[in-house]
């Protein structure tokens, strides 16, 4: 299984295996990473979701959405890596792939 490393808001980091067919919200929640709210789970409506992902891995994600664009302006904490993990639907293609939890807002 495709492995997603996830570093918490406290520093410390975690390798997760994911299972086809999950985002990146649902694996980082689903294991336990209290700390990524996804309020609105996984509907791009609340921003809770907010990661930083590893620069390596952005020409392999899906481009941004105008309302992904639009909830992430609303951070503070807006890196040019930010997206919504719940936009970004997770691939072997992924394997890997390091993200970020973003500091609260």
């Amino acid at each position: 299984m495709p492995r997603l490393v996830v570093t918490n808001r406290a520093g410390e980091t975690s390798e997760i295996t994911v299972e086809d067919g999950l985002t990146v919200m649902e694996a980082i929640r689903d294991n336990g990473f209290d700390e990524l709210l996804a309020l609105c789970g996984g509907c791009c409506s609340c921003a809770t979701c907010h990661v930083h992902v590893d620069p390596a891995f952005a020409d392999k994600l899906p481009a941004i959405s105008e309302d992904e664009d639009d909830l992430l302006e609303s951070s503070d904490h807006r890196a040019e890596t930010s997206r919504l993990s719940c936009q970004i639907p997770f691939t072997a293609a992924l394997d890997g792939l390091h993200v970020t939890i973003a500091p609260e807002d």
